[in-house]
């Protein structure tokens, strides 16, 4: 029994060793200059992606059946984001299925067919994901003209139905930020696909 308590008590430390903190809200870009791929082939970083009054950075992938139910709410947030002239960029951290859904060709599919008007990057090695500490796909992070993150998390409040959104927490966000309100909810709970990052060793 004690040899029991012993390995349980072993594997919880072990497991706590690899948890780490989702970026704090307040923190600055993490990897701002970053160079990384996009589908057009040309390389960019976030903060050159960044316009006047910030940037809306977005985790996503291509076969997340998450990330599909909110295509649609994703091209509308994006539309909206660069309209209040807020910088828009998605990436792709699944460094785990590059030979399969998530391949950069894939990615230029993916974007093609729902007609992209924004940067849509390959995080290389999960590096960015890294950074940022997400953890799912869909996943959202608004940071302000000062590049300071000031709302992490869902689009709105019902990420598996559209009907039955009460709140859109992004575009409630990106409302007060541009009229430089406090951010009432800043942090909200993601529902998505696990970013896939490769194992390492």
């Amino acid at each position: 029994m004690q040899k029991w308590c012993l390995f349980l008590m072993i594997a919880a430390v072990s497991t706590m060793a690899f948890i780490t903190e989702v970026l704090p809200i307040g923190s600055k870009l993490p990897e701002a200059d970053l160079k990384m791929k996009d589908i057009s082939g040309n390389e960019m970083t976030m903060k050159s992606i960044a316009k006047k009054n910030g940037l809306l950075v977005m985790f996503s992938s291509n076969g997340c059946p998450y990330v599909i139910k909110n295509e649609q709410r994703t091209l509308t947030i994006a539309e909206y984001a660069l309209r209040n002239n807020i910088g828009v960029v998605l990436l792709n951290s699944n460094e785990a299925q590059r030979n399969e859904d998530d391949s950069f060709e894939a990615m230029k599919n993916y974007a093609k067919s729902l007609q992209y008007r924004w940067p849509y990057l390959l995080d290389e090695n999960s590096v960015v994901a890294n950074a940022f500490d997400a953890k799912r796909t869909p996943e959202v992070f608004l940071f302000n003209r000062d590049l300071t993150l000031v709302y992490h998390g869902a689009i709105d409040d019902n990420p598996a139905d559209e009907l039955a959104v009460t709140r859109q927490h992004l575009r409630e966000a990106i409302n007060e930020m541009v009229n430089e309100k406090s951010i009432t909810v800043k942090e909200t709970k993601g529902i998505g696909c696990i970013i896939m990052r490769k194992k390492k060793g």
